[in-house]
């Protein structure tokens, strides 16, 4: 009886997990939908933009925005309920929209769409590969958050310093360290996240990883207006 018991667990186990990660995906999924509606419906409309544009007060303030609700939602997570927890990622994810919409100013459509499909099939067969995966990707973690801050600190240096040389490499470095953060969140995901929150939880981790990979590629091959 309870090796019939311990087998059925086996069994329960990958459906599980197959029901989180379809919630990963369709969160995060619906977060990028909303991203790319915001800043298409920004673009759109000359007032919404310039104000964004020609405001840097408010464009700072919708910059600070989006790092608080992370951080909120990262941190109130256990607390607050998997609704809040929906409303608050879409709140960053509309947020975000506002914000991406400056890339249609810097960068041609046509550059931005081919980019988007790019990095689209570059964090499909990372997710794939940190989901399928046999191996730990464990020890990946300390490499890639260390590269991670070496990205953040050099990106921060260059708002001063203005040189094509940082921009460069620091872009290159960037979709080095998110190419493998995807695949090891999707795994870390994979074996830890339960439940709606933990779904969303995860789509918004996998959201950071899939936009960041992509504006770090825009810099690099994105075509100049």
């Amino acid at each position: 009886m309870e090796r019939y018991q311990t087998q059925a667990a086996a069994r329960t186990v990958p459906i599980a997990q197959g029901g989180v990660m379809r919630g990963v995906y369709g969160w995060m999924g619906a977060g990028l939908a909303l991203t790319a509606f915001v800043s298409l419906l920004t673009v759109s409309s000359p007032v919404l933009l310039q104000a964004i544009l020609g405001n840097r007060i408010l464009l700072y303030a919708l910059l600070f925005g989006e790092v608080g609700l992370v951080l909120a939602i990262s941190g109130a997570i256990n607390r607050i309920s998997a609704t809040t927890a929906g409303m608050l990622f879409l709140a960053y994810a509309a947020l975000n929209g506002l914000t991406m919409s400056t890339i249609f100013v810097v960068f041609t459509a046509s550059s931005i769409a081919s980019t988007f499909m790019v990095t689209a099939g570059m964090f499909g067969a990372m997710s794939l590969y940190g989901y399928v995966t046999r191996s730990d990707l464990t020890s990946w973690g300390s490499f890639l958050n260390m590269g991670l801050i070496g990205v953040i600190i050099a990106f921060a240096v260059n708002i001063f310093l203005h040189s094509p040389m940082i921009s460069w490499v620091t872009s290159i470095c960037a979709v080095i360290v998110f190419t493998g953060l995807t695949a090891y969140d999707t795994q870390k995901i994979k074996y830890q996240a339960a439940g709606r929150k933990g779904a969303i939880m995860g789509a918004l981790t996998l959201y950071l990883d899939f936009i960041n990979m992509f504006l770090a590629m825009l810099r690099l091959f994105g075509e100049r207006r």
